[in-house]
């Protein structure tokens, strides 16, 4: 019993160790996690870490009691050891959240990431009161492909996240196609406030019933469901910068680009970028998205693919506009009797009123600050398209950007916390370095 007792001070100490992030991780100001974020984060932590001391305490009070002194070795070893599995889980959640404070105090890259977490609030923010959006924060990560664990799901131990963590690929920044992977995975958490997915997939699994002939088609189409919604998200609030990222996401060597999982909530590549295409025509209609359809198509000809691929993708095509319009007709329950065409499609993304707009703030600059970072990706990546912006002067635009973001929440938050009232509207006012530097300059406006 002696060795279990030193173990169980040992995991006292531990504990007693892991200090809130707030007391450890340096950066600066503007690289900072959200306020919010940063105390969910810390409170969760915190109460895990209360709740722990706690069975600690416990074990050894047990251990002292007379049914500890009586208990067999082999029960006092289990009781440790599901208290010691705990703290594992515990361990990992902090491993979790740790990895995102500490790119914050990378140079340059911090302040990115903070302008990455307003840039995911915007895209998750819904107009009409549909739902109370949780804090997002982002990170960086070698692997190719975004990915999120959603607020509200189960961290390791059976906790509830309190906050979505977005990764982010690192070989993405910095770009238009960061904002095609982050509204993605913003997406999955729109989808999950909504509960779309669940009712969606037993519309299609209703329909792939009656199907016929084309029953496998629809069966990819609800094993895909929450993949599709995602992207459907991400052209919404992005236009033609969600399909332009995704075809370079997903620009895979040939066999994989028509490999059908279907076992993988994925689409096979090609057919994910006919419909991102397709759904950007609906929202917006313009020629462009059939450019890039035969784009794609000029990429990966159908030519020399094996007979049954052939029909299965003939099949997909064939079925793809009645499952577009019950995606986009489609009234969930929390949107209160609107369609998800009604409450994501967004008047300002039509091409020709963003492509207005970039000549409004090629003309004037500082107005592209007071604009949200949804807009401001979607109006660059539909210039990007246009032909009037190089991807370098994109990404110089898009980082300058993102340091603006990051430090006017920081003051936002800072004057909120102080009692300082906001400055007045009145066009002058500005953060950070961007007006100042020559690109926003009126005798050289580089970038614009």
């Amino acid at each position: 019993m002696q060795i279990l007792r030193g173990e169980a001070q040992s995991l006292l100490t531990r504990i007693d160790r892991m200090d809130p992030f707030a007391l450890r991780m340096p950066m600066v100001l503007a690289a900072a996690v959200p306020l919010r974020a940063q105390v969910a984060i810390e409170r969760h932590l915190t109460g895990r870490r209360r709740n722990m001391r706690a069975m600690m305490d416990g074990y050894l009070k047990w251990l002292d009691s007379p049914e500890g002194k009586s208990a067999s070795p082999a029960v006092a070893q289990r009781r440790f050891s599901f208290l010691r599995l705990r703290f594992i889980a515990i361990l990992a959640q902090l491993d979790i959240f740790a990895i995102v404070f500490n790119q914050r105090s990378e140079h340059d890259t911090g302040i990115w990431l903070s302008g990455l977490d307003v840039f995911a609030a915007d895209a998750l923010s819904l107009p009409g009161g549909y739902y109370e959006a949780p804090p997002v924060i982002c990170f960086l990560e070698r692997s190719p492909g975004a990915a999120i664990r959603r607020a509200r799901t189960r961290l390791p131990g059976g906790d509830d996240n309190p906050v979505a963590v977005i990764q982010i690929p690192r070989e993405r920044m910095i770009g238009g196609g960061i904002a095609s992977s982050l509204v993605h995975e913003v997406g999955h958490q729109g989808a999950a406030l909504l509960d779309l997915v669940t009712p969606l997939r037993l519309e299609l699994q209703k329909k792939a019933k009656t199907a016929g002939q084309d029953q496998i088609a629809w069966r990819c189409w609800d094993r895909w469901t929450s993949e599709i919604v995602a992207d459907f998200w991400a052209v919404a609030k992005l236009g033609v910068t969600a399909t332009a990222g995704l075809m370079t996401v997903v620009g895979l060597p040939r066999p994989f680009v028509f490999r059908v999982d279907f076992e993988d909530p994925h689409p096979a590549p090609w057919i994910r970028v006919m419909l991102s295409s397709a759904f950007g025509q609906v929202l917006y209609p313009h020629p462009q998205w059939q450019l890039l359809a035969r784009t794609w198509e000029a990429y990966y000809p159908r030519q020399g693919l094996k007979p049954d691929q052939l029909r299965l993708f003939a099949m997909l095509e064939k079925t793809m506009p009645a499952f577009m319009a019950g995606l986009i007709k489609f009234r969930p329950k929390a949107l209160r009797g609107k369609t998800l065409r009604e409450v994501l499609a967004v008047p300002a993304l039509q091409p020709g009123r963003l492509a207005n707009l970039y000549q409004s703030w090629k003309q004037s600059p500082k107005e592209m600050l007071a604009a949200s970072p949804t807009l401001v990706f979607a109006s660059m990546g539909q210039a990007k398209m246009d032909g009037l912006l190089t991807a370098v002067e994109e990404s110089r635009t898009l980082a300058e950007m993102l340091r603006h973001w990051a430090l006017k929440s920081t003051l936002d938050t800072s004057s909120v916390c102080a009692g300082i009232p906001p400055p007045a509207r009145d066009g002058k006012a500005s953060f950070g370095r961007m007006p100042q530097h020559e690109w926003f300059s009126n005798k050289n406006r580089r970038i614009l």
